[in-house]
């Protein structure tokens, strides 16, 4: 153990020390300087990197405040067959011009096995809507039975998803999530700007049947005077289904209409359920959730959760990391800060060289809301990708 620190401590003294173009001035260059003009390029990166030591293989991907990630998320594709709007602005978003700037299938699998060798042990493919994607099954494959990755879970809509499960579970899928914002058909339009309702709710249970115990997660995002009101309809599932379901405070993102006004927190959504009497229940390690479940004599067979990411961060656990669908690695979900692993890997760069890589962007991690502070200042930066071309 104290081996493996020394070399992450060998590495660290250059990674810190790298310079960027913000450092640098022109006299011929006055105007306000882009993200991208103020981002050192990917190339920049990897030629001051190249004389550091090389990454040990037992390191894991450990940050300046000491956490270790072992959970990447993969978003798939940036594509989505619904159009949700906390997601993702009214006209949509700008999407690559060529699927070929996407990340391959072999992409994907070198870039998992470079993670899963530093320690990821969960892996989560979202998008977009990673079930649009024509190969997934066979990166399910990939990444279960390939790579011999324990965790290996999916973020969906759920509107196709009824059809296409039974293949993704033989192939290794441990997990699913899905994400439905309101029971009510009205509103569900409303919210996503498309029909399926009848389609997810189906998906719902047929998860539920395939997969085993706290393996299916709903997640419903709360806004007030749009789906507040279907609280206690949505903890009354867990009567029924092996389900759990899960709360998440309204998060700001590039053009997603966020303000305060319809922002609901945890301590709002608990006052709206208090005549529940639900009851606290453990959290796992590195849980973003604060767990509940209705009361015992209820018989409930699943739990109700909080992701209280803006009004109670748990970003001092935070052992998460995100590969967006065109290959740059954002080690916060809240900042702007981007390494492409994509160029570095079509432009011949060795294994080690991509190691130095993925490490640089962990440890140029902020501690908490990608350095804004606040949800009111992620709002003001607006800086960072659609949700949509993250993969949450």
């Amino acid at each position: 153990q104290q081996q493996q620190q020394q070399q992450q401590n060998d590495v660290l003294p250059t990674f810190k020390n790298l310079k960027t173009k913000q450092n640098v001035t022109s006299a011929a260059c006055n105007h306000t300087k882009t993200k991208e003009e103020l981002e050192p390029s990917v190339f920049d990166i990897l030629e001051q990197l190249k004389d550091s030591l090389p990454i040990d293989k037992n390191v894991v991907l450990r940050d300046s405040f000491a956490r270790q990630h072992d959970y990447l998320r993969i978003s798939l594709v940036e594509r989505c067959n619904l159009r949700c709007q906390y997601c993702m602005p009214p006209d949509g978003v700008p999407l690559q011009p060529s699927d070929d700037l996407l990340l391959s299938r072999e992409e994907i699998y070198t870039l998992a096995a470079l993670f899963s060798k530093h320690g990821v042990n969960k892996v989560r493919l979202t998008g977009g809507e990673p079930l649009l994607r024509k190969d997934l099954v066979e990166i399910v494959s990939d990444l279960k039975t390939g790579l011999g990755i324990p965790h290996v879970g999916m973020t969906t809509n759920g509107v196709t998803l009824k059809r296409k499960l039974p293949a993704l579970v033989q192939a290794g899928l441990t997990h699913v999530n899905i994400s439905l914002d309101s029971l009510q058909k009205n509103v569900f339009e409303e919210l996503t700007r498309r029909q399926g309702l009848t389609q997810v709710l189906s998906s719902i249970h047929s998860a539920c049947e395939l997969l085993p115990f706290q393996r299916v997660k709903l997640n419903v995002v709360v806004m007030k005077g749009i789906n507040d009101a279907e609280l206690e309809d949505f903890c009354n599932l867990t009567r029924q289904l092996p389900l759990d379901v899960r709360f998440i405070e309204w998060m700001p993102f590039h053009d997603n209409g966020w303000n305060q006004g319809r922002f609901v927190s945890y301590a709002q959504m608990q006052t709206k359920l208090q005549h529940l009497q639900l009851q606290r229940v453990q959290d796992g390690p590195n849980d973003t959730t604060k767990w509940w479940k209705l009361p015992q004599d209820n018989n409930a067979l699943g739990r109700i959760g909080f992701i209280t990411s803006m009004s109670d961060h748990f970003c001092g656990t935070c052992n998460r990391l995100r590969l967006t669908a065109d290959g740059k690695l954002k080690a916060c979900l809240f900042g702007s800060s981007e390494v492409s692993l994509r160029d570095a890997l079509r432009s011949g760069y060795s294994t080690e060289s991509i190691e130095k890589l993925i490490h640089y962007a962990v440890q140029r991690k902020t501690f908490a809301l990608g350095g804004h502070g606040s949800a009111q200042g992620i709002a003001k930066a607006n800086d960072n990708r659609p949700m949509t071309l993250i993969g949450g």
